[in-house]
């Protein structure tokens, strides 16, 4: 449902900030037209994307989890529409084929990454606490301070009700 994160230190380098995304907002920009595409199609969300592909981490036994999602799902609390798929663990959506699908979540990809309006940078300071909602906020972790650290202590708290489509 939600995460929290402390963060404890910094790189000395300044790096290390997380961008956060907006997925009601980019939901709210797309054209209706789009919005009528999405709707009812499905998105398959495979665990093993950035551990196998980008980390060239052994899969645990039994694999990684793969699931099924809407592309737009309904936030359960506010009833606004989310757009649901992620660069990170969208693999596919169901039904078109290999271009199409590429084609269609490269669009979508690209929309949540380079509209600006739909982010906000979060500047780590130790004691900097953020607490955001998982089923309508992503978030990225730039990995630029290299060979510096940062350590931080995330709590997620888990919902028994997972957003409708």
């Amino acid at each position: 449902m939600g995460s929290m994160l402390d963060m404890k230190q910094v790189p000395g380098c300044g790096g290390g900030d997380t961008m956060c995304a907006d997925m009601y907002l980019a939901y709210d920009m797309l054209s209706e037209a789009m919005k009528e595409l999405l709707n009812n199609l499905v998105a398959v969300h495979d665990g093993a994307l950035p551990y196998v592909g980008a980390y060239k981490s052994k899969p645990p036994e039994g694999g990684y989890p793969k699931n099924e999602h809407p592309v737009i799902v309904t936030h359960p609390e506010t009833g606004r529409k989310v757009l649901n798929v992620n660069s990170g663990f969208t693999s596919h959506i169901k039904g078109l084929n290999p271009g199409e699908s590429k084609a269609l979540l490269g669009f979508l990809f690209d929309h949540i990454a380079t509209v600006p309006r739909l982010t906000c940078r979060v500047r780590w300071e130790p004691g900097t606490l953020t607490f955001w909602d998982n089923r309508c906020t992503q978030h990225h972790a730039i990995w630029n301070y290299y060979p510096h650290e940062r350590c931080g202590e995330r709590v997620s708290i888990i919902s028994d009700k997972r957003p409708d489509a």
